[in-house]
């Protein structure tokens, strides 16, 4: 069992696609208004139907306040470390600090190359990732940056503007390498869909996280850890994920809070998101923080 004791957050996944956008801005301000912590979109630009998470997040953040952004993940090959950081200071400046930077590799080379990006190789990708968390830490700081790497040169880089509060950098990943880097260098780690890394699987990347923190002279209790929970709640749900009425969403949750480590759920609904919304803010999301202050204080 492992739980790390972080506070137990929530957050919904907005679909991107131009065509839905109507009901993404209505998810959006139903979203901040239920409470929950996160609004999470995808980066997958090379999608021919998919906004620009960038600029989706933007306009969204203009017409919410209180929730907070978080890309799930950012393609860091397409949006080098110092522009990123640049834009997500200047989002965190201009709406109060409701930001988070979720970052990864991207998919695959090939979909980095389509988009006229270079093609790297998977040992390349990961130093490029793991120089990349090094670069946007300092230019999210303030600080000067000076970085000569295997796979980045920054000549004299003067960040700024500083962020109202730090900008958290989470890092998207699965495999051993990535999970190191995850360990060393971010903030937290975020889980892919529950679908691609099912629950069993969970506490073997998580030890991986770990030992590289350790290793690095970091305590894991500092790490952030995200699931991305694909399903559907109710009798009649359907579909792929987790998929079951509202207290079965609540037992697993829980479960994979305080037996997987996981502090932070962010929904991906399969089916009616409006309604799914309102099952998941009223009836999972207080009942999963009651269950797991329970467990925590008889422990």
């Amino acid at each position: 069992m492992t739980d790390y004791r972080q506070a137990i957050t929530f957050g919904l996944s907005l679909d991107p696609s131009s065509e839905k956008l109507p009901e993404t801005r209505h998810l959006a301000r139903a979203a901040a208004a239920s409470g929950l912590a996160y609004l999470a979109v995808q980066d997958h630009a090379y999608q021919p139907g998919h906004l620009d998470t960038w600029t989706l997040i933007s306009h969204l953040a203009a017409e919410t306040d209180r929730i907070s952004f978080l890309t799930d993940v950012a393609d860091l090959q397409l949006r080098p470390p110092t522009m990123l950081a640049k834009a997500g200071a200047s989002l965190s400046v201009l709406t109060g600090g409701r930001v988070v930077l979720g970052i990864g590799g991207g998919p695959s080379s090939d979909a980095v190359a389509a988009m006229g990006g270079p093609r790297r190789s998977g040992a390349e990708t990961i130093t490029y990732i793991a120089e990349g968390l090094q670069i946007m830490r300092r230019a999210l700081a303030g600080d000067a940056v000076q970085y000569l790497g295997e796979q980045h040169t920054v000549e004299g880089y003067r960040a700024g503007p500083v962020p109202p509060t730090p900008v958290p950098l989470w890092l998207g990943g699965q495999r051993p390498r990535m999970l190191k880097v995850a360990g060393r260098y971010a903030d937290g780690w975020i889980s892919p869909l529950n679908i691609y890394v099912p629950p069993a699987e969970v506490p073997a990347r998580q030890q991986i996280i770990d030992d590289a923190a350790r290793a690095a002279g970091r305590a894991p209790t500092e790490i952030r850890r995200i699931y991305n929970v694909i399903g559907a709640i109710g009798p009649n749900g359907g579909g792929t994920g987790l998929v079951g009425d509202a207290q079965l969403w609540v037992d697993t949750l829980t479960r994979w809070a305080v037996d997987l480590g996981f502090d932070t759920f962010i929904f991906w609904p399969t089916t009616s998101p409006r309604s799914q919304l309102r099952a998941f803010a009223d009836r999972v999301v207080p009942a999963v923080r009651e269950q797991v202050r329970e467990i925590r204080e008889q422990r």
